[in-house]
């Protein structure tokens, strides 16, 4: 039986554990630079108290992670995104 799980496609499987994987939003739309001066993108990634969304949670891809946490500190040097959230 288990033999016969592991041989089907993802797709296939009913099970609630196997969901669909997310694609990176910035990949689709093939954007190639993350602007710091954009918050209400930016604002999307953080979380009700200011923090940053994991990858696992937002499903960006590792390269556009990176260029969307450095555009996040970026614009809470520069006063557009706040550290914390009271």
């Amino acid at each position: 039986m288990a033999d016969d799980r592991r041989s089907r496609p993802d797709d296939l499987l009913t099970s609630p554990f196997h969901r669909k994987r997310r694609i990176c939003a910035f990949c689709v739309e093939k954007v190639d630079k993350i602007d710091y001066k954009q918050h209400e993108v930016l604002q999307r990634y953080l979380t009700e108290h200011g923090r940053m969304r994991p990858r696992r949670q937002t499903g960006t891809c590792a390269k556009h992670q990176r260029s969307l946490a450095r555009a996040v500190k970026r614009a809470r040097h520069l006063a557009l995104l706040p550290f914390v959230v009271d």
